[in-house]
């Protein structure tokens, strides 16, 4: 229940106990004039009077009661209304925007000052975050490329034994999924900073769906995985045509990689009230419902046990998000364990060859 409610609710408790409180009165004081003068007709002449005074007094002011402390109590809480409603618009990319305050130097104004005090706090210590991880992602490309490039030329020795040649291939193995995480981390804090511009150009969506569905093909192939193209309706939409490219082969490869022998990957666009739409669906051991929210956080794997024997890091459905609302699509994931796990795009055609990127 709502402070204003609650507030509302005792006030008119109030008000009806003093109007019995009132009623009372007046029916003691009759019972003593009774009691002094027997007269009928002074019992009915009181009765009467009190009677007129509490259908013409008393609940009018009762009634003028309630809308008065109804509208007073609407009046001092609208300004935690406001506050409430602008907290709650608050995210990591906009904690530097300061909440509104009334100027009336109350308590309230308080709170907002506590409030903007702590955000700013918050959006300092982010801000070292990113700094952090990119100058961190960027320090780390040179030693993995002198390390990759030492441990190819090492390779090309002749008198290499198999099992030197496999430690060492290993290890360019192992350098290379490092220097994945470092680019996809690299590549999230520049868009976190607002440091990436995407282009602007009419791109047949179409084209890279069957595109990607080729390359999916052949990914599946290790492991029988039959892909599909079910649909695939020639769509025209205005984005970057790099990172588009780039959501799809992510999704594609997480639905082959997250999947089971001889299982299957469908993959279909469709055009659905003026949106592109991409439907992803492979038959992998899913994700838990309690962990599906989830799925879009940095590093996170849906399930332990089969994601260890699965070669990633956890980063491509944060890319994939990331390009989906920079292109102002929605990206939605669904997901029943053992049976099948759906990703569905949905983004904008392109109105005149021309759309406005974030």
């Amino acid at each position: 229940m709502k402070i204003r409610t609650r507030l509302t609710l005792w006030y008119a408790a109030i008000l009806v106990a003093s109007l019995i409180i009132m009623g009372a009165g007046v029916y003691q004081e009759i019972s003593e004039q009774l009691h002094r003068d027997h007269s009928k007709d002074i019992w009915e002449q009181a009765l009467n009077e009190a009677s007129e005074m509490v259908v013409y007094v008393g609940l009018p002011a009762v009634a003028l009661g309630l809308l008065g402390g109804w509208w007073i109590t609407r009046k001092t809480l609208a300004p935690v209304t406001a506050l409430i409603e602008a907290v709650e618009r608050k995210h990591d990319r906009n904690l530097s925007e300061r909440l509104p305050s009334t100027g009336n130097g109350d308590e309230l104004d308080r709170l907002t000052q506590v409030f903007n005090a702590m955000t700013s706090r918050l959006d300092s210590s982010f801000q070292r975050i990113r700094e952090f991880t990119l100058h961190a992602s960027h320090e780390l490309k040179t030693p993995l490329t002198v390390m990759r490039g030492e441990l190819e030329t090492a390779l090309r020795e002749e008198h290499l034994t198999p099992t030197q040649k496999e430690m060492l291939l290993s290890q360019v193995d192992e350098i290379e999924r490092l220097a994945t995480i470092v680019d996809g981390l690299t590549l999230l804090t520049k868009a976190d900073t607002g440091q990436i511009t995407l282009d602007c150009e009419p791109v047949q969506l179409g084209e890279l769906v069957r595109e990607t569905f080729a390359d999916a093909k052949i990914l599946g192939q290790p492991q029988a995985i039959q892909v599909s193209l079910s649909e695939c309706q020639d769509t025209v939409i205005s984005g970057d045509r790099h990172r588009l490219r780039q959501l799809l082969l992510t999704l594609t490869d997480n639905a082959v990689k997250y999947n089971k022998p001889n299982g299957r990957v469908e993959i279909s666009l469709s055009q659905v009230n003026g949106f592109a739409e991409l439907r992803i669906e492979n038959t992998g051991v899913g994700v838990a419902p309690e962990l599906q929210p989830r799925v879009f956080e940095r590093f996170f794997r849906g399930d332990g046990s089969h994601s260890n024997a699965v070669e990633g890091c956890g980063l491509g459905l944060s890319i994939a998000q990331w390009i989906v609302v920079a292109h102002n699509g929605t990206i939605q994931f669904a997901s029943k364990p053992g049976e099948l796990t759906t990703v569905t795009v949905k983004l904008a055609k392109a109105a005149n060859g021309n759309n406005v990127l974030k």
